[in-house]
């Protein structure tokens, strides 16, 4: 991937994840997290930055985790 790739990546990782911000409902929220954080994996990986892979890695387990215990506790947000 060229540079100018690998950087809008991390700008649309970046607005993804702002975009989270946005939605009311807690389990469209975390969604939104997760791709905005799988995104930020993926430019970390092409760059080599293993703090950034560590920490979207922990927020898109976060988040998951989140929405999988709700759904385990109640069918409806």
């Amino acid at each position: 991937m060229s540079h100018s790739g690998i950087e809008l990546l991390g700008w649309t990782a970046t607005a993804i994840f702002v975009a989270s911000y946005f939605f009311r409902r807690p389990s469209l929220l975390r969604g939104v997290q997760m791709a905005g954080a799988a995104l930020w994996i993926t430019y970390g990986c092409l760059i080599g930055a293993s703090p950034v892979i560590v920490a979207n890695a922990l927020v898109f387990t976060a988040a998951a985790w989140t929405i999988l215990r709700k759904s385990a506790s109640s069918p409806v947000d």
